[in-house]
């Protein structure tokens, strides 16, 4: 059974092979001063591994490896196929990608070919075994990354379209199942044999292309997979195998893709500086770098939700990140406060990237932990104080468990929906393509800045399927009291059956925008919405509406919900209607005021409310300040620009991570008895500092 060293892992990619002089010995002190204990190798030079077709030069590794090992530093290994060499795109041109149908995408990049063709495959599988047989019983490794960052293009090549129509035809059968199934009655488009379905370039039918992006989501699982089985063939049972997942890649879905894993890895980066600011009012479009503390977490809590367990971070930010014009290295502190986040929610690594900044390709300006000239400066000395904490945390993070006062359902299919069809306009009235992420986000944010910590979970986690369930929603009511369900379109009835038993076992059911709308192959349902939901939550609708500026919201008559000033509605409305729910707050406007904001009705034994918005920052803080109004964390006053988080630890203790984001310095009084990470001691009630961009570990030593 693959295993981790107990202690948090801590290093950066290492690419000797990209330094113009051997400085490997100054490299690997280098590490070892500043407590680093792990390094990433080798997953992005196939031209290095193998100059010419099937002349093989793996000796350069060999002194990376004994050096790693001889500074008792542990190394995780890669594949290099995301990256092909020269020598393979001359020899088989026809295994470029295409965007469109018959329109290659070219060389010069990486993750430019088709990794379904068979020539690909035999050559990927020649050098994956030619550098497994060569080192995968190193004694400096400890687990193999396959691949890098998979899922970047959907690919047309005729092969993929080819494997598209034989998964059709095994799913559904025949071509008068798919006709009633997509309703291919519209524009003509009934097919009269599987030779007639066009290619995906110009699709307009959204059922074409819910099943269009879950089978390449399905190739992407495949692909890592298979890699993952020959790879198996060498490792030691004690070895982990992972990837390393981009979770914007179009074609990845990361809960399918780490079920052939044995744990999650992960790259968040993140906009450091004034983006890691609290109190924080922008509102910035994410992408793969997220902007705001709240996002920083929620990268964390997307990349534990892949397995739902702990996680590597096997790439983040050294110093700045991205482009020449994108310059931001993080302010002191900061390098700390967001590796303690991530530990505190599942990382039992953190891997930055890399350890030399290049001096030359297209990452020229994605600053490394050593900086041009290789010699440490801030961020080296930043990371060291980080490293030097960490050995003091020993084995205390070796299973840990972060605690959740709520659990979001989140729809990867949704996601890739909406960035066809989108439910949402941009400013300018063209569709935003993060229409999924601009419904889902500003609920997890609501709960992140009202305090709360958050569990994301996928539909095949928490409700499964009919051949392989889940939990029972009796159990997840007990184990999962609050359960926020925004923008889950895509939803079979089964799925949606499940949560109003949920929340009739006891649980405590929030719905948002979408939820409900559509069956699982994306048509809308004719009943009313939520479908299957809407006894259990007293409310019903058959009209909705954009909008595109905010619309203040108001309490109810009897203040059940207090709401903080300014609390809006955004970008959406459902035209809710009341049949037994109790009307929380309504919108102030002269059409939408027919309507009510928010409800709240009672369902067996537990409770349903609706959201019909996207709600603003006010309104959202304001719900979930409600709906969990003694969060688990315990510190009931805590000045604006701090949080805590805390997870339990595998012999039942109770950490506490307690973050000021500011250049403030801000005091804190603690609600228990508590140790530090060097062992001093603060009692119930004594208050501390926190100095700016400051963080403490506490270890609860009383009221457990």
């Amino acid at each position: 059974m693959a295993t981790l060293p107990r202690h948090v892992l801590f290093g950066a990619a290492y690419y000797h092979e990209y330094n113009p002089k051997d400085r490997l010995e100054r490299d690997l002190d280098l590490m070892v001063a500043a407590s680093f204990n792990v390094i990433r190798v080798g997953e992005s030079v196939w031209s290095t591994w193998e100059p010419e077709d099937g002349v093989f030069d793996l000796d350069w590794l060999q002194p990376v490896l004994d050096g790693a090992h001889a500074h008792g530093i542990s190394v995780v290994l890669g594949t290099p196929t995301y990256a092909v060499p020269p020598w393979l795109a001359r020899h088989y041109p026809e295994i470029n990608g295409q965007r469109r149908t018959g329109q290659p995408i070219g060389w010069g990049a990486r993750q430019e070919v088709d990794f379904t063709h068979s020539a690909f495959r035999f050559h990927a599988e020649r050098v994956i075994r030619a550098v497994m047989e060569r080192y995968a019983d190193h004694p400096s490794v400890i687990g193999f990354q396959v691949d890098n960052e998979p899922g970047l293009e959907l690919f047309h090549n005729p092969g993929v379209f080819q494997r598209f129509v034989d998964h059709l035809r095994h799913e559904y059968g025949d071509v008068e199942t798919l006709n009633r199934e997509w309703g291919l009655v519209y524009w003509s488009h009934r097919l009269s044999t599987w030779a007639d379905l066009w290619t995906p370039d110009g699709n307009a039918q959204p059922q074409y292309d819910v099943a269009w992006r879950r089978f390449l989501g399905r190739l992407t699982d495949e692909f890592i997979g298979w890699q993952a089985d020959i790879v198996r063939e060498y490792a030691a049972p004690e070895h982990f195998v992972t990837t390393c997942i981009s979770y914007e890649r179009p074609a990845v879905d990361d809960e399918l893709v780490s079920r052939r894993l044995d744990l999650a890895s992960g790259n968040p980066y993140y906009g450091m500086q004034d983006d890691l600011r609290l109190p924080d009012d922008r509102d910035p479009v994410q992408g793969w770098k997220t902007l705001g503390t709240w996002a920083l977490y929620e990268s964390a809590d997307r990349m534990y939700a892949s397995c739902q367990d702990q996680f590597l971070v096997t790439e983040t930010n050294a110093s700045h990140i991205g482009f020449p014009w994108d310059n931001k290295p993080a302010y002191d502190g900061q390098w700390r406060q967001a590796a303690w986040a991530l530990i505190a929610r599942g990382a039992r690594m953190v891997e930055y990237w890399q350890f030399h900044s290049l001096v030359f390709g297209a990452e020229t300006y994605w600053g490394g932990v050593l900086p041009h000239t290789g010699e440490p400066g801030r961020t080296y000395e930043q990371l060291s104080t980080l490293g030097a904490e960490l050995r003091k945390l020993g084995d205390a993070v070796d299973g840990l468990v972060p605690e959740a006062d709520v659990t979001f359902l989140y729809s990867t299919p949704t996601k890739w929906l909406m960035q066809k069809y989108p439910a949402l306009a941009q400013a300018d009235g063209t569709p935003d393509e993060s229409s999924y992420r601009a419904i889902f986000d500003p609920f997890y944010r609501a709960a992140f800045e009202a305090g709360l910590q958050c569990r994301l979970m996928h539909a095949s986690q928490l409700i499964g399927t009919s051949a392989a369930p889940a939990f029972a929603p009796a159990d997840a009511a007990r184990t999962h009291p609050l359960l926020v369900v925004p923008a889950f379109y895509l939803a079979d009835d089964a799925s949606l059956a499940w949560l109003d038993a949920y929340a009739r076992a006891g649980g405590h059911l929030v719905l948002g925008p979408r939820t409900g709308y559509g069956d699982h192959e994306g048509r809308a349902r004719q009943s009313v919405a939520p479908a299957v939901l809407h006894e259990a939550a007293g409310v019903h609708y058959d009209e909705f509406s954009n909008i595109s500026d905010p619309i203040a919201v108001l309490s109810a008559d009897d203040a059940e919900l207090l709401l903080d000033p300014g609390a809006a509605a955004t970008r959406w409305i459902d035209g809710l209607q009341v049949h037994g729910a109790t009307v929380l707050a309504s919108y102030d406007h002269p059409h939408f005021g027919r309507w009510p904001a928010i409800t709240t009705h009672r369902a067996g034994s537990g409770r349903v409310t609706y959201v019909g918005t996207v709600p603003n920052q006010s309104l959202g803080r304001s719900l979930f300040r409600r709906l969990v109004p003694e969060p688990l964390a315990g510190w009931p006053t805590l000045p604006e620009t701090v949080t805590v988080t805390t997870a339990r630890c595998r012999d039942g203790g109770r950490l506490h991570f307690v973050h000021n984001w500011s250049w403030d310095p801000a005091e804190v009084k603690t609600t228990t008895a508590f140790t530090d990470l060097d062992g001093a001691a603060l009692g119930a009630g004594e208050g501390f500092e926190l100095g700016p961009w400051d963080v403490r570990v506490l270890l609860e030593t009383s009221g457990d």
